[in-house]
Order: structure tokens, then sequence, then C-alpha cells
């Protein structure tokens, strides 16, 4: 039962970071209107950096679609670790209202991540 449980979650888990990816590149969802200025400012300055986003969308894209193969979901955990730290930090610091999509999508991420636990022990030494 847990292990369907963690195939669905990483399905949508994946498919999340897969539409993400393609949105920066395809601006299909339009940013809401009422968006902090705060963290409007954060996304200005990640936009002067001309690769970042790109950079981001790319790794959000891989990230998900090897999180939705279970073979490489633990190289896909991987790929999208920085991502999901930065989307925390930022609905941290800058915007909680994110907080409620962020939180449990980190949780999906650490459950991979603790369940592959055992893919990474050469890369620990």
């Amino acid at each position: 039962m847990k292990k369907k449980i963690l195939f669905v979650l990483s399905l949508l888990f994946g498919l999340m970071f897969i539409n993400a990816g393609l949105n920066k590149f395809l601006n299909y969802m339009p940013p809401p209107e009422d968006m902090p200025e705060a963290l409007m400012n954060d996304f200005q300055a990640i936009m002067e950096i001309a690769w970042l986003m790109p950079l981001i969308a790319v790794a959000e894209i891989v990230g998900g679609l090897l999180v939705l193969i279970p073979k490489t979901r633990a190289l896909g955990a991987l790929v999208i670790l920085p991502v999901m730290v930065g989307i925390l930090m930022v609905h941290i610091t800058v915007d909680a209202s994110g907080l409620p999509i962020a939180l449990p999508l980190a949780a999906i991420l650490v459950w991979i991540l603790i369940e592959n636990r055992q893919k990474y022990q050469l890369l620990i030494g």
C-alpha cells in the first residue's frame, strides 16, 4: 500500500514540476494579479540573469520526468532538490501564502529521498 501511495504522489509531484517548467518557457499560466511587491522584486532579479530561469525550467522538466519513472526517481529527486529548497526559501522568507503548496511538495520530496536512501550510499562514501 505504501508503494502505491508513493507512486501516486510521485506522479502528481513530477507532473506539477513538469507543468511549472513548461510554463517558464511557454507562459500559458499568467502570474497572479495580487503578487506581493517583494516577490515581484525577487522574480525581476532572477530575470536579470538571462540563463537562470531557463536553467530552473530545464531542472524542473527533467527532474519531473525522472521522478515519474520509478527506476530514475532517485536521480529526479536529486535534480529537483535545489529547486525545492529555493521554492521553500521564497515562501518562508518572502511570501508565506505559497506554503500550503510548497510544504506538501517538500514532504513528498523528502519521502522520495528517504525511500531511495540506499541508492545514495555511493555518493556519501
